[in-house]
Parts: structure tokens; sequence; C-alpha cells
């Protein structure tokens, strides 16, 4: 059996990968292409399989046909016909109710021929890309057909996707159903942005870099910003959007890792626990904000008519399967706290939404202002803050801001900028950012997932945003024109502390 923690860089061990959902969107955009990535970078297990899983009635020859149409549309690289051919052969489809009792028969059945005829060693995957309100009778089947029992030196592992649960109550509730069928070791509550290179790198550009560390703490750190900003409205997600809105649907997951990241201590080792208990930390150190302040630490928005790049784009409440009076905001900004002693009294600000002017997602650390005294004498008027700025996408990486010398006779400072892309340095491969994620799943490294305190603590910070914005719903919507930077209360969020957000820092 693969134990947490085992060596990588090296093709996983035997498995069959079971996808449940297996017609949907997520695999044909993410699934389907990472595991052709992993094929082509020699990471997938020799002896391997997939069994996909839907309700939708086809064949596995349609199926096969259907993916190997959407892998050329949506994988990121020329698709090599016989490196597909291998995997696509071993790919099987069956069609099935995720109630029905007697489907989970049929898979036990396909599951056993996938491990005599391909030697998959009896180690199964399940995933969940399905609706979150089937999460939890997925794995109650899969419990009573004897599916997830880990017997023989066999390993059983289920991957969730977000949402993790629509609230704090119902997350509790998640997390209790399923652990009744299945041990913590065996869920992967999965993120995908924990699959992007920068997000990993973090640990190492933090704990790998002696120059950065020290200063990485209250008494040099003026505040960070996070932003998660996207172009594109909800296309096609409307029916799940309109009940989740931007602060389900970004913050507990998402934001919360990439806080928990940057503001994490140092753990005793790359160990899947002894990260996860130091990212565990912060969660439950930030402050979640009293229910009477709630109005004015966060804020929320909701796209009305605009144009992006000279395009025209509808209002939110114009999509597809959204309610025409509907009040979910699209976007969310707050500001939050960690009570702890390397980040005591450090503003961390938040913001995510959709239809904003740039698809960007960025960890922006703004230092404080170095003394002006030597400065007083001289024609400059305002020192430039240092930022230090770790871009997740659409280009992944690195960028220091610094004053400098502007040539000249007289004293002048100009801000200059270090940059660094991964691109440059390490070249390009194809990602979906799912390819690291899955293999971690193939090896059984719980490193970059979630654990069932982390998902709980998450949850508790945001819900009493959501408790009050429920309690006094919003009058103003849409508050922000498709192509902007949100609505006006999120700047105001900052300058009020006599800070901006860096989009408008210039």
């Amino acid at each position: 059996m693969q134990e947490a923690g085992q060596a990588k860089g090296h093709p996983a061990g035997p498995c069959t990968m079971v996808i449940f959902g297996a017609s949907g969107d997520l695999t044909k955009r993410k699934l389907v292409p990472a595991l052709y990535n992993l094929a082509h970078s020699g990471y997938l297990p020799e002896n391997f399989a997939v069994i996909g899983f839907a309700f939708d009635k086809m064949s596995t020859e349609e199926f096969r046909s259907k993916i190997s149409l959407e892998l050329r549309e949506y994988c990121e690289c020329e698709v090599d016909p016989e490196r597909w051919r291998k995997l696509c052969d071993r790919i099987q489809y069956m069609q099935g109710d995720f109630n029905n009792p007697a489907a989970y028969q049929k898979l036990a059945g396909l599951l056993a021929e996938a491990d005599e005829k391909y030697q998959t060693g009896g180690n199964y995957l399940f995933y969940l890309a399905t609706a979150p309100g089937f999460f939890s009778k997925i794995v109650h089947q899969l419990g009573d057909a004897g599916l997830v029992v880990e017997d023989n030196d066999h390993w059983r592992r289920v991957v969730i996707e977000k949402p993790f649960g629509h609230d704090l109550a119902s997350s509790i509730a998640l997390n209790r159903d399923i652990a009744k069928v299945l041990d913590e070791k065996q869920i992967y509550r999965i993120d995908h942005y924990l699959g992007k290179e920068t997000v990993q790198n973090l640990m190492i550009f933090r704990f790998a870099n002696g120059i950065f560390e020290p200063i990485w703490n209250r008494r040099y750190v003026d505040h960070v910003q996070i932003t998660v900003s996207e172009t594109v409205g909800v296309e096609q997600r409307g029916g799940y959007y309109d009940n989740a809105g931007a602060v389900r649907d970004m913050i507990p997951n998402h934001i919360f890792q990439l806080i928990a990241l940057t503001a994490m201590e140092p753990p005793i080792s790359f160990a899947a626990d002894a990260v996860r208990d130091e990212k565990a930390k912060i969660l439950h150190a930030m402050q979640p904000p009293h229910p009477d302040t709630c109005l004015n630490c966060a804020v929320r928005g909701q796209y009305g008519e605009g144009a992006i790049e000279g395009n025209p784009k509808l209002g939110y409440r114009r999509e597809p399967n959204v309610r025409p009076d509907s009040i979910t905001p699209t976007f969310a900004a707050m500001k939050l706290f960690i009570d702890n002693w390397r980040w005591a009294g450090v503003p961390f600000y938040i913001r995510t939404g959709k239809r904003m002017a740039t698809r960007i997602s960025e960890i922006t650390i703004q230092f404080r202002q170095a003394p002006f005294v030597l400065f007083r004498d001289t024609p400059v008027e305002q020192l430039p803050s240092n930022l230090l700025v770790m871009q997740i996408q659409p280009e992944e990486g690195i960028w220091l801001r610094f004053g400098a010398k502007v040539p000249g006779p007289s004293v002048n400072i100009g801000g200059v900028q270090m940059n660094f892309k991964y691109s440059d340095y390490f070249g390009t491969s194809p990602s979906t950012g799912y390819e690291t994620l899955l293999y971690d799943c193939m090896v059984g490294d719980s490193t970059l997932f979630q654990r069932a305190d982390m998902v709980e603590a998450g949850w508790s910070v945001v819900q009493p945003v959501l408790d009050a914005w429920e309690k006094a719903p919003p009058e103003e919507f849409p508050n922000y024109p498709a192509g902007s930077w949100g609505p006006r209360a999120a700047d105001e969020l900052l300058e009020r502390d006599g800070r901006h957000w860096r989009s408008t820092m210039g």
C-alpha cells in the first residue's frame, strides 16, 4: 500500500480512477486534459484505468469518441495520437443512477474487470465531479457496496470537489456524514488553485530564501492584499451560482487557502499533516467579524451591464438561469485580521468578483514605508512602498517593486520592478491546475488538500457576514458595471485606512 509522504518524481502506482459525473463540464475541461498531461509527462501509472460513471445514456465507444473530440478542444498542447490512444483504450463508461444501489454493484464488477485486465492492484480513486447534493449519497452508496474498504494493502480514496457545504452548519453536517463511511485519510477535498505552481512555490519562496522570512511579519509588513478577479460572468453555471454567490464560491476555499499559505508558520517538515497543521492554525486564528461590524468590514456587489475590451456584456440578472430580481452577490471584499504574534494588527484585504476589468489572481505584500527623515531636505515628497506580488494567473510569476534614484542632478526616487516569470526561467508546460493534485491523490500525499477542521474553520469566518447580509438585503444592486473593478464601497474599505487596492495604485 502506498503511504502518504512517499517519494515523488516517478509514475504513481497501479490504480483505477472512477469519475462520477463523467459527462459533465469539469471532466472535459479539466480532468481528461490533466490525465493526458500526466500520461505525456510520464507520471501516470503504467497499470491504470478509468471508469466514467454518469446518468447520460451512451456506450463506451461513444464516450471515448466524445472525450477525444473534447480533448483536442480543451488541451493546451498538441495531442499525440498514439499516446492518447493508449490512454483512451483504458477508459470505460457506465450509465447509471447515483442513487441506485444496483449501479454500484455493476461498478464493482467493472472495477474487478479492470483489476484483472490492467493489473491495477485493487486501488481505487473515486472522483466526485458532481453537484454537491450527490456527495454524501455517493459516499454512502460506495460504503454500502464495500468499495471503500481498505484491506489486503489496497487503498481507496475519494476526491470531493468544492463547495464543501453551503455554510458552517452544512459543512459540519457533511463532514460528520461522510466520516461515517470514510476515514479522514481517505478524503481528498480538492481545490484546483493549490495545483498552481506559484501557490505551491509560496512555501519554497518563504522558507528557502533567507532574505524574505525575517521580514515576513507585522514589524515590516503594512498589509496584505489578495485579489481573485474574473472577466467572465457566470456562463452556464447560473443555476448553481445564484444559490452560492461570490463568498461561498471563492472565499472559504480558494482565498482562505492562499491566506493560510501566505501567513503560516514554518512547518517542522513537508509531511502532509505538518503542513496542514500550520495552515489550520492560521484559519483558526482568523477573527470572524463581529455581527455589529460585518456591514463595515465586508462589501458585496453585483455586476450590471457594461463592456470588457469594447465588447458589451449583460448584467447578472439577465444571465441564463439567474432570477431577474436576484440579490446574489457576484463580488465580495473583506478586511480580516489574524490574531497571532506574527500578524497582530496587519490587515488582510481580500476581494473576488466576476465581470471585472482584468482576469488576475495575485497576492500582494505591501511593506511599511521607510522613515522619511533622510529625505526631508530633498525634492522627494513621499517614499514609494515596497511591494512583493505573487501572481498566480494569467501568468505565473513574482515581482518586487523598490525605489531607485532617477538619473539627474537632483534627488528624485522612481519605483522600479524586478520581474520573474515561470515561463522565462523554466519554460511552459501544459497544465489545467489538476495534474499535481491528481498525482498527489494517486500517491497518497494529502498536503494540498483540506482537512475537516480546516473547512469548518474557513466557514466559521465568513458565516457572520453571510448572516448579516441575509438580514440586511442590498438595496442598490446592481452596483458595478461589467468591466470595472467592483463597487465604489470596495475602494472605500481601504481608503478609510489610508490605503488603496493595487489596481488603483498606479
